[in-house]
């Protein structure tokens, strides 16, 4: 409901920090659909989000910038920094990243 008062005001770029926190599976499950029906609208605006968790990030979400104490770990294609080495290297312990459905996440590894 908050993403639709949103972007009913038209604005020019979306920026969205944490915006899972706080909500139940479902919440967050509708907010990732609704997200990725943004994405993949050519007429709506860009959309930054910050998340810690990689299974927030919405299919058709092309680009990434991952983050350690401040400086760029990574930027560009989200293929190119949601990888084993960049997750590592941001979250400081081994990770493995997996891709499957549309869908990111990361596990121990």
């Amino acid at each position: 409901m908050l993403l639709a008062r949103t972007l009913v005001r038209d604005p020019e770029l979306v920026l969205l920090d944490e915006p899972t926190a706080g909500l139940d599976v479902g919440g967050r499950e509708q907010l990732v659909a609704d997200l990725t029906r943004v994405a993949t609208d050519d007429l709506a605006p860009p959309v930054v989000l910050v998340t810690h968790h990689l299974e927030e990030i919405p299919p058709g979400f092309t680009h990434a910038l991952a983050l350690r104490g401040g400086r760029i770990v990574a930027s560009g294609a989200i293929g190119e920094v949601v990888t084993d080495e960049v997750l590592s290297e941001t979250f400081g312990l081994r990770l493995r990243a997996a891709h499957s459905d549309g869908r990111w996440s990361a596990r121990p590894g």
